[in-house]
Order: C-alpha cells, then structure tokens, then sequence
C-alpha cells in the first residue's frame, strides 16, 4: 500500500503509482528493504513516486533530479523522514549521468532502476503564476527552471513568424500553425504578448470556429508546442534515455510515464532500439556481443484505469513503457570506444 494521499498533500497525486512499484521493484529488492539498491527519480517533482518507493523499500537509496527549485523544495520536505538517503539535485534529467556521479556512483552500470515522469506537472499548473495553464490569465512564463533565459513570451515576441509556425506544427501539431503565426505577428506589432489570457483571446480568433468545436480546447496544442521549446523538451529527452539505460547494470530497470504523443514516440524508439538485436537478419545465428541489451516490460504502452483516472484526471493521458538490461553494460562501453 504506497503512501499517495500523503503525496496529494504535497500538490502531486503520482500516476501509476502502483504499476511503477511493480514494474521496478523487481531491481531494486535483492534485500527485501531495498538496502544497498540506488534508483533515480529523473523527475523527482513533489516527490509522490519516490515517497512511494520509500514506504515500500524502506532502506532503498533514491537520487532525486528536477529542473524546477520549488519542487526540489517540496520533495525535500515531502522526503525528509528518510533523511540521507535521499540525494536531490538541481538539474536537467539529459544530466543524470553527471549527477549520479556527483553522488559517489559510476555513471555505468551502478544504478538498479530510473524512473522519468514526464511532461509538466500538476504542482506546475497549479501555481497560476508560472503560465503553464491556458485555463487562468498569467504571465506568459512557462519555464520549468526560472533560471532559464528563454520566455514563452519571448518565442511570440521576437521569433520570426515561420520560426513561431515551425515550433506551433512540430511541437504542438497545430494544424493551423501559419494561420495562428500571422495572426501573433499582426497583432504584436501594436500590443506585445505579456499574458496568457492575451494569447487564448487570439487563438479563439485565429483558428476557425469549427476547428474550436472539436478536439478539445483550441489553446491545448499552442501552450503545448511553447512549453516544449521554452524548455527544449523533446531534445533533452532524447539525450536523457540512453545516459539512464547506461546506467543500469544487468536486471537494472526504467520506467518511463509520457503524457504526449511526441514524447511517447521518442520513448518507444528509444527502447525499441535498445531491445533489438544488431545481428544482421540474414544471418542464422547470433554474432557475439550482438544480442538485444535490453528486453520490454510492457506490451505497448499501458495506461491508467478507470478509476485511477477518475481520482485522478491527469492519468487520463498516461503512457507507461519499461524495459530491463539483459546484457551487461560493459558492451555499450566496447561498443562506444570502437
């Protein structure tokens, strides 16, 4: 029974809690409180996930990452009673090879399980004044680490109009991506994007009315595409995979909950390669050294159930896909140094 009303205190009900516990358990228990097994919560946030784990396996040795100083703020007290085996660190998950190794472990094969909850979170949307949510009127922020330079409001403000449209359709798949690019540059000639509720009141304008009647809320993929080029998501993610597969050693595990279409994609490329064999098809056996290093835990992606999603709405989008090392680590390092 894992510790998720507490975590709800905390502004973050984790999703998939269970199934999580579950899929990564399995490595991290070679003593039944975990003692001696290190996982990386690569996007510790509140801290729900790693809470969870902790009640569970109450010697286990958790790194927390988050790019965001308030979560980190809150993880901490939410993680207190476990005192120092809990390591949280400021950063980037694509830096989570540097910060296990800050921690006193080798950044190949040292870790037994990683867990990435992606996308932002519901702590994020809920502090009005970050500019996450099109729901509410609030500066047009959107950056996970305030430390950053880079403002969604500088995006509408200063890019180029076929810029603005290229980040709209690749980010966002906004199909109407130039019309809405047109209409920024219009109207930011006379009046500078500061709010979000600005911006909401031009998409209720750019984008037909039909189009607005379907689909769900016409600010949904516009906020989206911004979010991930104020915080360079996508690539950070594709950096981030392969140093957390690295990291595992044999029967090491990594859990993976994406909540957009555009990150689940990069996760199943990522473990589909990691879980398929380099042996050239036409040959009848397999070439030493060549065999798949990883294998799936899951068959597709899952997703949450009814009523994990009626208790909590932002499960509604889950996609959760996890995958083991069967082969030692040591052959993505020969395979690296050739």
């Amino acid at each position: 029974m894992t510790d998720t009303g507490a975590a709800a205190d905390f502004g973050h009900l984790p999703v998939l809690a269970e199934r999580c516990l579950e899929l990564l358990t399995p490595a991290l228990s070679d003593q039944p409180d975990g003692r001696g097994a290190v996982l990386v919560d690569a996007t510790v946030g509140a801290g729900g996930h790693a809470a969870a784990f902790l009640t569970a396996l109450p010697q286990l040795r958790v790194i927390g990452l988050d790019r965001d100083p308030s979560a980190l703020q809150i993880a901490a007290d939410r993680l207190a009673p476990w005192g120092e085996q809990v390591a949280l660190i400021h950063t980037r998950y694509d830096g989570i090879a540097d910060a296990v190794r800050g921690c006193g472990f080798a950044a190949h094969g040292s870790v037994r399980a990683v867990l990435f909850d992606l996308g932002v979170s519901s702590m994020q949307l809920d502090r009005v004044q970050r500019g996450f949510s099109y729901a509410q009127d609030a500066p047009l922020d959107m950056r996970m680490d305030p430390g950053l330079p880079l403002t969604a409001a500088d995006i509408l403000n200063d890019y180029q109009r076929d810029e603005i449209a290229d980040i709209l359709h690749r980010y966002g798949e906004e199909k109407f991506a130039r019309r809405i690019a047109d209409h920024i540059v219009r109207q930011r000639k006379s009046t500078p994007f500061r709010s979000s509720g600005q911006l909401v009141e031009l998409l209720y304008e750019a984008i037909p009315a039909p189009a607005r009647r379907s689909g769900g809320h016409p600010a949904k993929r516009t906020f989206q595409a911004l979010r991930i080029a104020v915080n360079d998501e996508l690539e950070v993610l594709r950096r981030a995979l392969p140093a957390a597969l690295n990291l595992l050693g044999v029967a090491g595990r990594c859990a993976v909950l994406a909540y957009q279409s555009l990150e689940d994609r990069i996760v199943k490329q990522v473990f589909t390669a990691a879980s398929a064999s380099r042996t050239p098809v036409d040959l009848p056996v397999e070439l030493p050294g060549h065999g798949a290093e990883f294998r799936s835990l899951t068959r597709g992606a899952e997703r949450a159930g009814p009523d994990e999603i009626e208790s909590n709405p932002r499960s509604a989008a889950v996609r959760l896909r996890a995958v083991q090392r069967i082969a030692p680590p040591q052959q993505v390092m020969r395979r690296g140094e050739q």
